[in-house]
């Protein structure tokens, strides 16, 4: 069992920057493709970005390349949202996950192909 608990969510102005963290408890979590997913208001949930095993292949919503990046420290078991460039729009619950396998799909990672979710933490971006 992995649990997943993210921090650095918080309020701020269009243009700022915020970093979410997860930690990961257990030994497995360098086995696991990660990710962020998002969930605003009356919307179905959606991967943000995904980093696989070891680091070397991310994937990106079309909407944040450019200016949110994924990391992963496999010994600290955590990976990390930096988010630079914030808008109203990425306002939502952001969620951390732990894929089903090593690996990326083409589509990064989908809910379906989640193995383990953390409790969500909220980002507010104002105008």
């Amino acid at each position: 069992q992995v649990q997943l608990v993210e921090s650095g969510g918080g309020l701020v102005q269009a243009g700022g920057s915020l970093r979410l963290s997860c930690a990961a408890s257990g030994r497995t979590f360098s086995t696991y493709a990660m990710g962020w997913f998002r969930q605003a208001p009356g919307m179905e949930r959606e991967i943000v970005a995904a980093i696989d095993w070891r680091g070397d292949r991310t994937y990106y919503l079309d909407s944040v390349k450019g200016r949110f990046t994924i990391s992963r420290d496999n010994a600290k078991n955590t990976v990390y949202l930096q988010m630079n460039s914030l808008k109203p729009e990425d306002t939502a619950v952001y969620y951390c996950a732990a894929g089903q396998t090593p690996l990326l799909a083409t589509t990064g990672l989908t809910p379906r192909g989640i193995k383990y979710w953390g409790q969500g933490t909220q980002v507010t971006v104002s105008s």
